[in-house]
């Protein structure tokens, strides 16, 4: 079964990385001045798509999953696990090739604490309903990535942003942090099951992602709801975009949580 994994997550990882390429030969809107971003954003609307659409299924044709997290499952969700681990590897190659270890800092710690988690999966076999409920974190992502999108088309101000922005909290609320509050709970009620290091690292990944999506779902109600005010734009060479919209000077590390 572990070969089987590591096979999957190769072949997605050389699948993402093409797919990474080939958007260079495609135009880009026109408007869409960082055009790196857009292609890169895109592809991780892809993933998203993909991996978020594969959890909702995974866990409607397989409930037992839900009850029994560690053990009894099928063959394929093990696979979508596997095409995640490739994807965050591909995406943190693509970003160790257009941006500074600074710029990438958090994101790439965020990309190495989930691909650690999910190859632990991969590799035993066991896991895999955990994971794929983590995967339900990916229906958000969508609308992230859609926001960010219009955000590099210049289309703040526009009705399709209005509805995004509730979109991406609605989601934030329902597929981000309803399932890392169970996850949570999961992890706090099999601690005693587990070994000490699976502990520290679900933990770690759990407080990672959990903090990110609060400042994230923070800073979308304040810019999007509650100043409702179009974003301006601001030059590529004098500040960087994170992949989830805001502005941020080149400076400050801090990035927005993207997967």
């Amino acid at each position: 079964m572990a070969s089987w994994g590591l096979l999957a997550a190769g072949a997605s990882f050389l699948a993402f990385r093409g797919l990474h390429q080939g958007l260079r030969l495609l135009p880009t809107p026109e408007s869409t001045r960082d055009r790196w971003m857009w292609r890169n954003i895109f592809v991780s609307l892809i993933h998203s798509l993909l991996s978020g659409a594969g959890a909702v299924v995974g866990l409607w044709l397989y409930p037992q999953m839900v009850t029994d997290q560690i053990h009894g499952h099928p063959f394929w969700p093990q696979v979508l696990v596997a095409v995640s681990v490739g994807y965050f590897l591909a995406d943190g190659v693509d970003m160790l090739r257009n941006q500074t270890l600074a710029q990438a800092w958090d994101l790439l710690c965020h990309h190495l604490v989930v691909v650690s988690c999910f190859s632990t999966v991969v590799l035993s076999g066991r896991f895999v309903g955990i994971a794929l409920v983590s995967l339900l974190l990916e229906l958000n992502s969508v609308c992230l990535h859609l926001r960010k999108l219009l955000l590099l088309s210049h289309k703040a101000s526009s009705l399709a942003f209005r509805v995004i922005s509730w979109a991406s909290l609605t989601t934030l609320a329902l597929f981000r942090l309803l399932p890392l509050g169970w996850m949570s709970l999961w992890l706090f009620r099999q601690c005693s099951l587990l070994s000490c290091a699976k502990v520290i690292l679900y933990g770690t990944a759990l407080v990672t992602v959990g903090r990110m999506s609060i400042s994230l779902g923070t800073h979308i109600l304040i810019r999007d709801v509650l100043q409702a005010q179009p974003y301006p734009f601001v030059l590529v060479h004098k500040t960087q975009q994170t992949k989830t919209g805001e502005p941020v000077s080149r400076n400050n590390s801090t990035r927005s949580l993207k997967d």
